[in-house]
Parts: C-alpha cells; sequence; structure tokens
C-alpha cells in the first residue's frame, strides 16, 4: 500500500475526522502538521492553492476536503467499511452537519477562549476564509441562538441514537458518526467537557456515544515535514483514476477547469480535467516542483466550471 499522507493540525475539527476514519480503518499514515493560518507554501504546491485543512496526499494523488477524503480511505482499504448502511444517508447527514454547525460552534467556542484567538487567526478567518468576524466582540450578540441551535441539533442526534441503534444510521460506525462528532468534539476539547455537556443538555446517551467514538483513537503515525511530503509527490506517479469520464455537464476531458468550493474560502483551483463522474472530480497540474499531479474534489460542495466560466483562478 502506498504511504498515506494526512496534512492537518491538531485543533482543526475536520482533521479529527479524518485522523479517526485513519484510526478506525486500522491505516498506518505519515503526519504533516501545518499551520492554522496561512501561507502554507509547500502544501499550496500540492493543492494548487487550495485553502482549507485536512488535505490527503497517497503519493502524487492529492485529495481536498473530508468527502473525497473518507472516498479515498473506502477504496485504499475496504474494510472496514465507513459506510455500513449506505454512501446516501452518510453523506447527506454529514453534509448538513458541516454546514449548519459550523456557525453556532464557532460561536460559543469564541464565547469561551476568544479572547486566546491570536489577530492573525481572527483577520484571516474574516478576510480569506468565513467573510464574517468570529471575534468573541463580533459573535457575542448572537451567543443565545447559537446555544439553541446547537441544543436542537445535538438534541436531533440524541433522537437518531435512540431510533436507529448503536450510531446513528445504525448498529455499525459510519462517516455521519465521525462527522457529527467533530463540532461537539471542538467545544468539549477546548471549552470543558462538563461545561458543554450542560450548556448543550447533551444526553447520557449521546455523551457515550461520544466517548465511544473518542476511544477509536488516530491509528499508528509517524511525522514528517512538509518537504518530505513534496518530495514523495515529485517523484511518484499519479494512481490510474478510479473513476471514468462521465461528467454530468458536458465538460469535455481535457478542458482546463477551475474547481471552488460554493460555502467559504472560495479560492478557485486551476487544472486540467481528467476523470469525473456524479461524486468525483480529477485534474491535472504539472509544475517543476511538484512533477504531474491529480487533485481530487468531491461534486458536492463544489462548483467546476471550463475556465473560461470562472471569475477568479490560480495558477
Amino acid at each position: 500500500m502506498p504511504d498515506i499522507i494526512l496534512h492537518h493540525y491538531d485543533l482543526s475539527p475536520f482533521s479529527e475526522k479524518i485522523r479517526l476514519a485513519l484510526g478506525y480503518k486500522g491505516l498506518d499514515w505519515k503526519s504533516v502538521k501545518v499551520e492554522a493560518v496561512p501561507p502554507r507554501p509547500l502544501l499550496n504546491a500540492l493543492t494548487g492553492g487550495y485553502r482549507r485543512v485536512p488535505v490527503l496526499q497517497v503519493g502524487a494523488d492529492i485529495y481536498c476536503d473530508t468527502e473525497i477524503i473518507f472516498r479515498a480511505l473506502e477504496r485504499l482499504k475496504p474494510n472496514p467499511t465507513l459506510y455500513p448502511t449506505g454512501v446516501g444517508i452518510s453523506k447527506a447527514l454529514s453534509l448538513w452537519w458541516d454546514r449548519a454547525t459550523w456557525k453556532p460552534a464557532i460561536g460559543i467556542l469564541v464565547d469561551y477562549i476568544g479572547e486566546h484567538l491570536p489577530p492573525e487567526f481572527l483577520a484571516d478567518r474574516k478576510d480569506h476564509y468565513l467573510g464574517y468576524d468570529i471575534s468573541k466582540a463580533a459573535m457575542a450578540p448572537m451567543l443565545p441562538a447559537y446555544v439553541q441551535e446547537m441544543t436542537a441539533f445535538a438534541e436531533w442526534l440524541g433522537s437518531m441514537l435512540q431510533e436507529n441503534g448503536a450510531y446513528l444510521t445504525g448498529n455499525a460506525l459510519s462517516v455521519a458518526d465521525l462527522t457529527c462528532y467533530h463540532s461537539l468534539w471542538l467545544l468539549r476539547a477546548n471549552c470543558g467537557a462538563e461545561e458543554i455537556d450542560k450548556q448543550l443538555n447533551l444526553s447520557p446517551a449521546l455523551v457515550a456515544w461520544m466517548d465511544e467514538i473518542n476511544a477509536i483513537g488516530h491509528g499508528k503515525s509517524i511525522e514528517i515535514t512538509p518537504e518530505d511530503a513534496l518530495e514523495i509527490a515529485r517523484t511518484a506517479t499519479p494512481s490510474l483514476p478510479s473513476v471514468g469520464f462521465n461528467d454530468p455537464t458536458g465538460i469535455a476531458a481535457g478542458s482546463r477547469v477551475s474547481v471552488t468550493p460554493n460555502d467559504n474560502a472560495r479560492v478557485p483551483v486551476t487544472g486540467t480535467l481528467v476523470a469525473a463522474d456524479a461524486q468525483e472530480i480529477i485534474i491535472r497540474k504539472d509544475t517543476p516542483e511538484t512533477g504531474v499531479l491529480h487533485i481530487h474534489f468531491p461534486r458536492a460542495g463544489f462548483e467546476t466550471l471550463p475556465v473560461g466560466l470562472s471569475t477568479k483562478s490560480v495558477a
């Protein structure tokens, strides 16, 4: 099996769900720690400018966004599966949770630790990532609403556990569990578990579910440098695409396209379209620094357009 490399930082909740997936699948992996605030020049070289974390690297294949990272891990090691009750329910629940809980979770987080966040972190998230001010003072007026939302959402999770079994979609762990865990993990890890459990009225069953997911751990990893990762990519050859070519919008293979997140951190990545289906798109980039790379993105949550139709591009 080729080396699995995760580019991440410790307090990233999106990274946490991938670290847990690696642990659940029993995969050994290499860890590249990145800064919470760009610039990240060597990671940018691998991703073509995509600025969200985590990023998974397997040789010269680069996977951007947790949804496509889960898909890659499932290919690398199908068992135990991350989709025991099917792909649709887990992916849909995960996309909803990520987007619905992010702002209220941050609002609660900064109420506890906002004074400790560096000014450069706050400026980056306002100007380049989220597009709104997440300082403690700016978020404070809406704190009651954020608590109300997270309390309601947490109760929904408790209801799923009561109705479906030991996990959110049934009797086996799925991607949905790892995703819905991560926002609550962020709050409990940084604000105090007892405080958050009380503030959000988390049920004993929900707390027990979180404890069980936490016990999965992150598997076995060794740390390498960004330079090491770049060299691995440069000397590797991208794998044969595991998807064919069936772009639902009719963009032709070999076209220059831009791929852009449709929610935040809207920095397009441009490249040559290699493969596509309804769930995944792969673009090719070739630079002296990296050699030939295949960069993978999910279709859901991203906009893929011919370069002539995009408003901005990254070389």
